[in-house]
């Protein structure tokens, strides 16, 4: 029985006009890779028998292993560790200029019903004695993940990371703090300026420069064609991604010498979550390339993440070159510097 019905939609107007695209080159840029499926014509004979490999000369003599003494710790949903108090609450932030852009999936919609209506092994938030019953409106998904270069401190690569968490798609991020020696040289190699965002699409070859033609893409192709409110204002869109980055001022920006994964990170996140967003920072300092599984709330991805470990909470971080699997935002953020800062 349905004791209470909440409503929550993302307000979202329709496209007006067509915009440019440009197909990628055929023509083999890129010698740092990090893809789950990586083409045969960017990837050497090693690389192909080895798929989800970063090539480097930094990442092929360097051997990963988990910290000394390191164990994996326990969740603890929705509790802040003492010392990075401070922290989240500068990372919560962004959720107000941005009026909670980023924090729901494309249709959300929840209803607030009784515990007995909610399946065994179905993830659901508890609230009291009920539940709360999500569901929200996904469109097409890409087969391989799109692939975004950007870094944290920059208010249109924001914009393009909260239509990421609206439309629900993975994306493999490689990051381009300010003097990051591998993933900067190479936009501008590929699109020949460095300029952030920059996507690839690695299911049509679409690669484009340009914030607003970025998501405008993206809803095209894996939305409903419209673009949220918060994300369609313009220069009053950017003006408040940057108020949102205020209390992280200059986090997320600049490269600190790490060791190259020969492997994507991944990390289960989405951009609405302050935890997430410590750990997206020092992922982006590092020029660590990962893998984010969107997650936001709606997202069928949290039923996902809720059968493999038993429990959803975000960020949760798998590492695929340690074997490490862990949760707990303060605590990744440790074993990051640990494992890969020089």
């Amino acid at each position: 029985m349905v004791v209470g019905v909440l409503n929550l939609k993302i307000p979202q107007i329709p496209l007006f006009s067509p915009f440019p695209l440009r197909k990628r080159s055929r023509t083999p840029l890129v010698s740092i890779k990090a893809s789950l499926e990586p083409s045969k014509s960017q990837t050497s004979t090693k690389e192909e028998e080895n798929p989800g490999s970063v090539s480097s000369s930094s990442s092929t003599a360097t051997t990963f292993a988990t910290p000394p003494n390191f164990k994996a710790p326990e969740p603890k949903p929705f509790a802040v560790r003492p010392d990075k108090t401070l922290e989240i609450a500068g990372a919560a932030l962004a959720l107000f200029f941005r009026f909670g852009t980023g924090v729901f999936v494309s249709g959300y919609s929840a209803s607030i019903v009784s515990e007995n209506e909610i399946p065994p092994g179905q993830y659901s938030l508890g609230l009291g004695g009920s539940k709360v019953k999500e569901t929200s409106k996904i469109g097409p998904r890409p087969e391989k993940p799109i692939e975004i270069y950007e870094f944290e401190g920059c208010p249109f690569c924001r914009k393009v990371r909260e239509i990421v968490a609206v439309l629900d798609i993975d994306v493999l991020f490689y990051p381009c703090p300010k003097n990051g020696p591998n993933f900067r040289p190479k936009v501008a190699e590929m699109g020949g300026k460095q300029q952030f965002p920059y996507m690839v699409d690695p299911n049509t070859g679409v690669a484009m420069y340009e914030s607003d033609e970025i998501i405008k893409y993206l809803v095209e192709k894996y939305g409903d064609g419209s673009v949220p409110f918060m994300l369609s204002l313009g220069l009053l869109t950017t003006l408040t991604a940057g108020f949102a980055m205020l209390g992280r001022m200059g986090r997320g920006n600049s490269y600190t010498p790490s060791k190259m994964p020969p492997k994507p990170l991944e990390i289960w996140s989405y951009e609405g979550s302050p935890f997430c967003k410590i750990v997206r920072e020092v992922l982006v300092e590092l020029e660590l390339p990962h893998i984010q599984r969107s997650c936001a709330r709606g997202s069928p991805k949290r039923q996902i993440l809720y059968e493999r470990v038993g429990h959803f909470q975000v960020p949760y971080l798998e590492d695929p070159n340690t074997g490490v699997q862990m949760f707990e935002s303060a605590e990744i953020v440790e074993y990051l510097k640990a494992t890969y800062a020089q």
